[in-house]
């Protein structure tokens, strides 16, 4: 009799909380083994990465994928070198299981103190990217966690191709296979029994559509890691330094457009914005962006803006589309982004301290930058090796999700035959 998908899912839910207790006791020495390993497996595998991804970007264009999918989807040589070196940063990253702090005495004589522990068994549910499989993968694994990774149907090829690779690392540390499992259906019922397992799964972190991420949100019976929109902001302040202003908001649009930290809408002071933005548009306008503005922004522009409409400023494109706002203060680009954005990641580009200070205090994100591109918020640009995804929640983990945000804490008491009186 053919397996049935709720068994299929139930199996390898199985495995993975049996798996979650050989890792939860696993060295930090055997998962950097693992890890690395992996790394060699891949850098050694580039013609069959390439061969699998090349298939799923052919079936992507046959099903009309658009470019911004193909995009993520697609394993480049400098993608995999990526791949690559995450897994080896992860490796030398300080490893957070086991590690005990606050220890004191207490007027009883016992000592408390907590320790960080693994989570247990984490389910990743993404769309196109492949480079997912490997954060995922490389992070829980550091962690201590086991892993059940759903990625999307277009990519079923690569992400099988990756896993083969994190088996042979997992295999050359004496880890057991289910450490990380990839599921090999593309049955959405998979999904649907994935995060509803309470029993076998502690976490599910959504990565993908808003649609997919609110269909989780609402079904799952396990806690949920997420974020559902990428609505980020750079404000362009009157005592900002122009090439800076400059560089961080072209860089912020236009360095990629898929990725959900790059810039959807530019708010720009009025002091400043007639020597800000005719520049900045002539730039947009020559990469091919579509602007869309204020009343203020066409009339300044004086050109091919179109008209925002309300839509827009809550809006995350994806794509060469740019909102663009003209504000006369500080707190009404503050009330802007906190009334429009989506708690992701928000710049300001000033050079006035107070301004600074007032921003990062005030704007309700899950990063909040001065001077910087938006597209720093990452988690391999954090210095964490990677990324298991975004969190804008404010329970648990908050921003770019790496090791320690796979992790939660326990109370150790340390007696010698104490009993309470």
């Amino acid at each position: 009799m053919t397996e049935s998908v709720l068994d299929y899912m139930t199996r390898l839910g199985q495995a993975a909380r049996e798996a979650s207790r050989v890792l939860a006791r696993a060295s930090t020495a055997q998962k950097n083994r693992a890890l690395l390993a992996a790394a060699n497996a891949l850098d050694a595998a580039r013609a069959p990465l390439v061969e699998a991804n090349e298939r799923d970007l052919a079936n992507g264009r046959a099903n009309g994928l658009e470019p911004a999918m193909l995009d993520r989807l697609a394993l480049t040589p400098a993608r995999i070198d990526e791949m690559i070196e995450g897994l080896r940063q992860v490796a030398g990253l300080p490893d957070p299981i086991g590690e005990i702090r606050d220890m004191r005495f207490l007027p009883s004589g016992i000592q408390v103190g907590k320790m960080r522990v693994p989570l247990g068994v984490i389910g990743i549910i993404y769309e196109s990217r492949p480079n997912v499989t490997i954060d995922a993968a490389s992070l829980c694994l550091k962690s201590g966690n086991a892993t059940i990774l759903r990625g999307g149907s277009e990519a079923i090829h690569s992400n099988q191709a990756i896993a083969r690779c994190i088996q042979q690392g997992l295999a050359a540390a004496d880890l057991p296979a289910a450490a990380v499992q990839v599921v090999e259906t593309t049955d959405r019922a998979a999904v649907g029994a994935l995060i509803t397992m309470p029993e076998f799964v502690d976490v599910i972190v959504p990565r993908g559509g808003k649609g997919l991420i609110e269909r989780i949100s609402r079904d799952a019976k396990v806690p949920v890691i997420k974020h559902l929109d990428g609505v980020c902001h750079v404000y362009i302040d009157a005592a900002a330094d122009l090439d800076k202003a400059i560089r961080v908001a072209d860089n912020a649009k236009t360095q990629r457009y898929s990725p959900c930290n790059a810039m959807e809408t530019l708010l720009v002071h009025a002091d400043i914005a007639p020597r800000v933005l005719p520049p900045l548009a002539a730039i947009y306008r020559e990469k091919g962006v579509e602007l869309r503005g204020c009343s203020r922004t066409r009339e300044l522009l004086d050109g091919d803006v179109n008209e925002a409409t309300e839509d827009d400023w809550y809006s995350e494109y994806n794509a060469p589309i740019l909102a663009i706002r003209i504000v006369d203060s500080l707190e009404r680009a503050i009330e802007h982004i906190n009334r429009y954005g989506s708690q992701h990641t928000d710049a300001i580009v000033t050079e006035n301290f107070t301004d600074a200070r007032r921003f990062i205090t005030e704007v309700d994100s899950s990063s909040v930058m001065v001077n910087a591109s938006t597209r720093f918020a990452d988690g391999f640009e954090y210095g964490l090796g990677a990324e298991i995804g975004i969190s804008t929640d404010k329970l648990h983990a908050r921003g770019p999700v790496g090791l320690e945000g796979l992790t939660s804490e326990k109370y150790v008491v340390l007696g010698d035959g104490h009993v309470r009186t």
